[in-house]
């Protein structure tokens, strides 16, 4: 068979693998059927995940009033790896063949002809058993994180054109280590901006407010104008353990930093939400015209809190005592329980406490020899309560004020790389009333959400975007139903996958375009299957004027 022969057997293979598998990395929230969750009645326990995706369609094609007015794209854990990764960072590649050069060429001081060649031999020795292995690792870590960022933007990328947010967060864990210096951080910094969330923007300080009485909306959900296009490009940056440390290794410098990259590590976001019915809006409470009235005007409250120094000891304890100032702001300035039409959405990193068993990651807590948090994988119990108790005002004294209910809202966080979907609660009715924790779909199974007597919060630990983790994103919508007049929400799960097949199509693609330049190549030099030499092959032996005539056969037929 010629060259270009196998080339065009190999292409009727190559390219429409190449576009199927093209298409489908490039499509795959389509494929997967992902979607924001859609509003539905409070009477609803099963989201549908098929209306979910027409509506999406419907989106792109016509236009669509079913969505949510809130719609968040969650990403958890993307931790960017850099220089510190590579075995060979900051040092040559072959040592050992260089020394070898120095004992041969005589600039090192050996007693004997005998130990400078052996020394020679060792170094040659190394030189093949740890050079060459150390130095193809490093090329190939380079390659591995060069294509991670591209993998982590395919995600983001994709996902935000499908599925439209209005927001978008990163809880958490931007970058792999909180002890890098700071030109790595600045690398790190300029990947995550410019390659992995390319077109994505810090939350200006301006918008991002501490909480206070009197504040000053961020936007009004539902409305279409130029402040929720620039929502959509906004990410809500959540800090981790890896961006600033735990407790004991927080510091200012490292907090600054953060900070003037990735935007506040604490802040509050209020967002309005308008309502057209002249009837409902007569029921809004009013200090003159209604003031007996429980409803508020809608309005979601996103708190950004930074969580990492909340535990005890601190490296820094002038920064935990602003945390917690933080948080009592939080608290101070929320609406009472006893009112409806606020809803309290935490993003925050470390997930709250939960007991061995329930999710991946059980409680743990390590120390620096020195004193200060060195690692841990959930908040304690005691500050766990503060998010329970205090921001959501549950309670499990059925006298406290709204009867302990409290106030509606959901936490969001990451960490856990696994994740997880639990559901805090505590029943009243019992005697010893201590907080407990199950995972969602047995909390759903059981009718807990809702229940009278029985105080609860769902906690939503986000899996990680990270390729070993199948390159999760979570969908969160928030709507609210003018019936009830409360907020609603519900969650979904979108995984692309490992980072392999990322890999494998963009490998294929460039072999099938490889192959297919060469195949033109050869074509438009004259080669083909009948005559490789490029010629155009004999000519007819019929002289003009000669014509062919059948001859006849005895049984009939005509032979040509």
């Amino acid at each position: 068979m010629f060259p270009v022969v196998l080339l065009r057997n190999a292409l009727r293979v190559l390219v429409p693998l190449a576009v199927a598998s093209t298409v489908y990395l490039y499509l795959y929230p389509v494929f997967l059927g992902c979607a924001f969750p859609l509003p539905q009645s409070v009477n609803q326990t099963e989201p549908n995940s098929a209306a979910a995706f027409r509506d999406t369609l419907r989106q792109h094609v016509l236009s669509s009033n079913n969505a949510a007015p809130f719609r968040l794209l969650a990403l958890g854990d993307p931790q960017l790896e850099g220089d510190t990764s590579i075995r060979n960072y900051n040092r040559e590649s072959f040592p050992h063949l260089t020394w070898a050069f120095r004992h041969l060429s005589f600039k090192t001081d050996q007693p004997s002809l005998r130990k400078r060649f052996r020394q020679v031999s060792h170094d040659l020795v190394d030189f093949w058993f740890d050079d060459i292995p150390d130095t193809a690792e490093s090329i190939r870590k380079r390659i591995d994180l060069f294509g991670n960022d591209f993998y982590l933007a395919h995600i983001y990328r994709t996902l935000h054109w499908w599925a439209r947010p209005t927001h978008v967060t990163v809880l958490g864990d931007l970058l792999g280590s909180q002890w890098i210096r700071r030109p790595e951080f600045e690398r790190r910094s300029w990947r995550f901006w410019n390659r992995a969330f390319k077109g994505g923007e810090r939350v200006p300080d301006e918008v991002a407010l501490y909480p206070g009485e009197e504040y000053e909306l961020a936007g009004f959900l539902g409305v279409e104008d130029a402040n929720a296009t620039a929502w959509r490009r906004r990410i809500i940056n959540i800090a981790g353990n890896h961006d600033i440390g735990y407790a004991g290794d927080l510091t200012f410098d490292r907090l600054e930093r953060f900070e003037r990259v990735f935007g506040k590590a604490a802040y509050e976001l209020r967002f309005e939400l308008p309502i057209s019915d002249p009837v409902a809006n007569a029921t809004i409470y009013d200090a003159e015209k209604n003031p007996h009235s429980d409803r508020l005007v809608p309005e979601l409250r996103i708190v950004n809190i930074n969580n990492m120094n909340l535990d005890t000891p601190a490296a820094e304890q002038s920064l935990q005592d602003k945390t917690y100032a933080f948080l009592n702001d939080v608290i101070n300035t929320a609406s009472a329980v006893e009112y409806q039409g606020h809803f309290t959405l935490v993003l925050t990193h470390v997930p709250l406490y939960k007991p061995e068993g329930v999710c991946v990651d059980a409680p743990y807590f390590s120390f620096h020899a020195g004193g200060g948090v060195k690692e841990q994988n959930q908040l304690s119990a005691d500050a766990s309560r503060g998010f329970l108790e205090g921001i959501f005002g549950l309670s499990g004294d059925p006298s406290a004020p709204g009867g302990g209910m409290g106030r509606r809202g959901v936490v969001l966080n990451g960490h856990d790389h696994e994740g997880c979907d639990t559901y805090h609660y505590v029943n009243q009715t019992e005697e010893d009333r201590q907080w407990q924790v199950t995972k969602w779909p047995t909390a759903r199974a059981e009718k807990l959400p809702g229940k009278s007597g029985v105080p609860g919060l769902r906690e939503i630990t986000v899996r990680s975007m990270m390729g070993e983790f199948g390159g999760n994103a979570g969908l969160l919508s928030v709507w609210f139903d003018e019936n009830e007049w409360e907020w609603q929400f519900e969650f979904a799960n979108c995984a692309f996958g490992t980072q392999y097949p990322w890999w494998g199509v963009h490998i294929l693609d460039l072999i099938t375009l490889g192959v297919l330049v060469v195949y033109g190549v050869l074509r438009a030099a004259g080669f083909d299957a009948e005559n490789p030499s490029g010629s155009k092959g004999p000519s007819s032996t019929h002289t003009k004027g000669d014509t062919k005539k059948p001859v006849h056969i005895a049984n009939g037929n005509t032979k040509g």
